[in-house]
């Protein structure tokens, strides 16, 4: 296992896009794309996972909340309006600023943390891991790190670029080269199947629940689907 699952130049690269990370249509635009469909499948599995009230607008009052590779708070910020007490951490002290920032000036009171995963204590109801997988050292040191951080009736939930033809033509050929994501962001190697992860989650004592596509259409944008070649959602809990 490594000592770190910190690759610093890829903490360098996000660290630079700090400045405009909440502008939707700055150079993290397509995470405000994707946001609100990784939004909705959190949401449907915390309501199935703790059989909450579908209707209510804090499913999860009363809950920890842990967002891996949190960046500037576009995914730990709506969290904590769904009542988590959140915590968010990234490697990168740009953005944990920016986060802290843009926080306070919500009135949300987070905790942000520089760092890596694997030196956190203590365990967390919901854990988020969005698009961050593809960026670490060790994947498997990465889920076994956050698998130790998850509570006994816990629930995990990651996003991931698939390892396709399809998600290497949309996300670096296009994607990148046409400036919709940075260039530099993403390295093909490093994509990880919904079967491999599968395994990976496995080794590291957690059981898949769940798998969805987050695929693209002229006619609906980015939207949940069963075709996972581009990006998926995994659930997972401790076995």
């Amino acid at each position: 296992m490594t000592e770190t699952s910190i690759v610093p130049e890829e903490a360098e690269r996000f660290g630079e896009l700090a400045s405009d990370w909440w502008d939707p249509k700055g150079r993290s635009a397509m995470l405000h794309k994707l946001n609100p469909v990784r939004l909705k499948y959190i949401r449907d599995h915390i309501d199935q996972h703790w059989q909450g009230d579908e209707c209510s607008r804090t499913p999860l009052e009363g809950r920890t909340a842990l967002d891996v590779g949190c960046g500037a708070g576009l995914l730990a910020e709506p969290l904590a309006r769904l009542g988590a007490k959140v915590t968010g951490i990234d490697a990168s002290a740009q953005v944990i600023a920016m986060a802290r920032e843009h926080a306070a000036a919500a009135g949300l009171d987070i905790e942000y943390r520089e760092g890596d995963v694997q030196e956190l204590e203590g365990q967390f109801d919901l854990i988020t891991c969005m698009e961050v997988i593809e960026h670490v050292a060790d994947a498997a040191a990465f889920l076994k790190a956050m698998a130790n951080r998850l509570g006994p009736d816990g629930l995990l939930v990651m996003s991931t670029p698939n390892a396709t033809s399809w998600s290497k033509l949309m996300m670096i050929t296009i994607g990148e080269r046409f400036g919709q994501i940075p260039k530099g962001t993403h390295d093909f190697d490093k994509f990880i199947t919904p079967e491999r992860m599968k395994l990976l989650l496995a080794e590291a004592s957690l059981k898949c629940i769940d798998v969805e596509g987050m695929a693209w259409s002229p006619t609906r944008g980015l939207h949940l689907s069963d075709d996972v070649r581009l990006n998926y959602l995994i659930a997972a809990t401790a076995i």
